[in-house]
């Protein structure tokens, strides 16, 4: 694959991620209902970069879990079926659910976190956080959080890289 630019840099992430952060904290008039769940792989990373950042502004840790959405998937032939999909394993009845994730694509991923998280209890909301918005999408799901909306072609891929999971704090546009 060809790296074709750098979308984000560390400091773009970071500001991109704080000013998501205070978005949250705004639409859901402070932090006190609020659950991040972090879509695996970087979706984990951003979701406790974001409690950071509600921590340092709000003073209050919101619980963050990870999500493994692959036995919720429908554009997968062979589904294992896991009981361990959400760790920790959190009561979600009656919370503000923010789902984060790296990149919105097709959509399909999101549903499947959808499916996930209805099957655990009754929130009484489900938000979208994403720090990519590459278009594309099959199905009619929107993010309420948005990073960046970088319009890209089917044959490009984005890239996003973590500290923790990659070495490194950036955003690539590549060519598949």
């Amino acid at each position: 694959m060809k790296i074709k630019a750098e979308i984000m840099s560390q400091d773009q992430m970071r500001r991109a991620l704080k000013r998501m952060s205070h978005e949250i904290l705004e639409r859901n008039s402070g932090a006190k209902n609020i659950v991040l769940i972090g879509i695996l792989k970087r979706g984990k990373p951003l979701a406790e970069t974001i409690r950071d950042n509600i921590l340092q502004i709000e003073g209050v840790e919101v619980p963050v879990a990870e999500l493994d959405v692959s036995s919720f998937r429908d554009d997968i032939s062979e589904m294992v079926v896991r009981k361990d999909y959400l760790q920790p394993a959190l009561d979600i009845e009656g919370k503000d659910i923010v789902l984060v994730d790296d990149v919105i694509y097709t959509g399909r991923t999101i549903r499947a976190a959808l499916d996930a998280c209805l099957s655990t209890g009754r929130a009484h909301s489900i938000q979208l956080a994403v720090l990519i918005d590459r278009g594309h999408r099959e199905l009619p799901i929107r993010p309420d959080f948005v990073g960046k909306n970088v319009p890209t072609s089917k044959t490009e891929r984005v890239n996003v890289m973590t500290l923790n999971t990659d070495g490194a704090d950036c955003v690539q546009l590549v060519e598949s």
